[in-house]
């Protein structure tokens, strides 16, 4: 069935594509297409391993077709073999997904590959993000349905994609989402805006484990209210799991929670926003066996600042699934323009703080260890926090135009990071500041000078690093960077190495070609929350996207 599917949207597709380019009336095309691919040195001063092939290669095309209410599209995808950093299992080439789609005025079904969300994603999310290797689009079938003004209903079944086939549970759910403002007519224009939603979503994975009886319907649901008065806005939601063993919480038969609650101010000059998150036991996978980024059914995001500076990035959170409370506050200020403060053009202040702890976990009893497998793991107080601190940022961050054709960024961020519960290996707490420094100076005929210096101060782990970019521009097209990263503080005087690249990107209409050249620190990459490896490489990347 599956092969017949593919070959029919793949025989659509061509069909179409003869069509379109015959007359335009009959429907529309669209695609992307990315190709990377990297050149490997072995050095074994930063730690870059060989690699046997020397050339490793990712690409990706996407194309859909449109035609009225009815959409069809495929994907198609390359490794050989995936670079460095992904998942190996990524090998080979195929069609990775495909899918139809037909949407007449409230209603929509989908077949084949989609991807979804319910509320904030505590019980399901499923996409797409190429940085960090992960794609957990569902294989099936999903309606959506509007049956008033104000009522949205979802449902879907399927399974996850799992590198070129799907894993081995059933993912099944629903959601309902009610806009009183929507529904009912004297409500529309009132200053208040009200959105409540609930969720259901259970796995079904058959149960072959020779130890542990365990279950094999999974389920939770989830709540979840949205909340707009004038400049004031809120948001939360509440998710509950039934217990769910798995490699990940080690076998244990607990339940699962988690908490998010979010408010943010908003007029004009000034912005506040508090988040808080409890997550207990939350791990949640269509297989579970899987580890890593693969076959998860929902998404945690971490409460923290994601840092876009190379040195402040050097130390990024990822979600504790198992648990975790976590608080996170930004404030930001325009001081107005034309002052003493503010200057002639006015000056931004973001003011970020983030803090994540571990829960409180007790032993159910004398004669059961905390968290041994086959047993309810432990029992956790609901409001009490943990002693063990797993991050915390304090980031400050200016932002000023001296000129009118130079402009300033200058920060300052304060890390408190836990190798042992981030990274998974024992480690010292890492106290990093770093210091930034950004001036961009725009020059005639569209051409700018950007300048960067970067200082890491710390203690512990691989000691003080510098780092320093010059970049100059031609918008739109062109871009050379040239970039050190330099890790002078290190203990090893043999490890004090400079990490020097070279950068240059064209681009032209929807197309653009980057090629870098130089060496890469081992580290992890995160995106709110979700972090993949990366390993030291010493060589040239280039990467290649189009849209049409």
């Amino acid at each position: 069935m599956k092969r017949l599917l593919t070959v029919s949207i793949c025989l659509l597709t061509l069909i179409t594509s003869t069509v379109f380019a015959q007359e335009q009336k009959m429907g529309e095309i669209r695609g992307d297409f990315q190709t990377d691919f990297q050149l490997y040195q072995e050095d074994s001063l930063i730690g870059a391993p060989p690699v046997p092939e020397k050339f490793l290669m990712n690409g990706y095309l996407n194309l859909s077709y449109t035609k009225g209410d009815f959409s069809a599209g495929m994907r198609y995808e390359a490794y050989y073999n995936a670079l460095l950093g992904f998942d190996p299992r990524y090998k080979g080439n195929g069609i990775a997904s495909r899918w139809a789609s037909y949407k007449h005025k409230d209603f929509e079904i989908t077949a084949g590959n989609f991807y979804e969300q319910f509320g904030g994603g505590t019980l399901l999310r499923s996409y797409e993000d190429r940085s960090l290797g992960i794609d957990n689009s569902i294989d099936g079938f999903k309606i959506i349905y509007s049956p008033v003004s104000g009522i949205y209903l979802k449902g879907l079944v399927g399974q996850h994609r799992y590198f070129f086939d799907k894993g081995q549970g059933i993912v099944r759910g629903a959601d309902a989402e009610i806009n009183l403002n929507e529904m009912f007519e004297k409500w529309k224009d009132k200053s208040l805006r009200l959105t409540f939603g609930g969720s259901f979503v259970s796995k079904y994975q058959t149960d072959k484990d020779p130890i542990y009886n365990l279950p094999e319907n999974v389920g939770a649901f989830a709540g979840r209210v949205t909340m707009q008065y004038k400049k004031i806005n809120m948001f939360s939601e509440y998710a509950y799991k039934i217990n769910d063993p798995s490699a990940i919480n080690k076998q244990i038969y607990k339940d699962g929670q988690a908490l998010f609650l979010s408010g943010s101010y908003s007029t004009k000059g000034f912005s506040a926003l508090l988040s808080l998150k409890r997550i207990d036991n939350m791990n949640f996978r269509s297989d579970r066996t899987a580890t890593g980024n693969m076959l998860q059914i929902n998404y945690l995001p971490s409460l923290t600042r994601p840092h876009a500076y190379s040195l402040s990035a050097f130390y990024p959170y990822a979600t504790q699934a198992n648990g975790e409370t976590a608080v996170q506050g930004q404030v930001t200020y325009k001081i107005p323009k034309n002052t003493k403060l503010g200057g002639k053009y006015g000056t931004d202040i973001t003011l970020n703080f983030s803090r994540v702890h571990d829960i409180q976990r007790n032993a159910i009893n004398d004669t059961i260890s905390i968290g041994q497998s086959g047993t309810l793991g432990y029992t956790s107080p609901f409001l009490k926090i943990g002693d063990e601190l797993f991050f915390q940022d304090f980031n400050l961050a200016f932002g000023r135009r001296l000129n009118k054709n130079l402009r300033l960024i200058a920060e300052y961020v304060y890390i408190v990071y836990n190798p042992e519960v981030i990274e998974g290996h024992a480690g010292n707490m890492v106290h990093a500041h770093t210091g930034v420094l950004d001036l961009t100076l725009k020059l005639k005929n569209k051409k700018s000078i950007r300048c960067e210096l970067q200082h890491l101060y710390t203690e512990q782990d691989e000691g003080n690093w510098a780092m320093a970019l010059i970049e100059f521009a031609v918008a739109p097209k062109w871009s050379f960077g040239v970039q050190d990263i330099y890790n002078y503080g290190n203990s090893n005087s043999d490890k004090r190495l400079h990490y020097y690249l070279l950068s240059f990107s064209y681009t032209h209409n929807s197309s653009r070609m980057a090629i870098s050249y130089g060496k890469q620190r081992e580290g992890i990459v995160c995106v709110g929350g979700v972090c993949r490896n990366v390993p030291a490489s010493n060589g040239l990347l280039v990467s290649v996207t189009t849209n049409f």
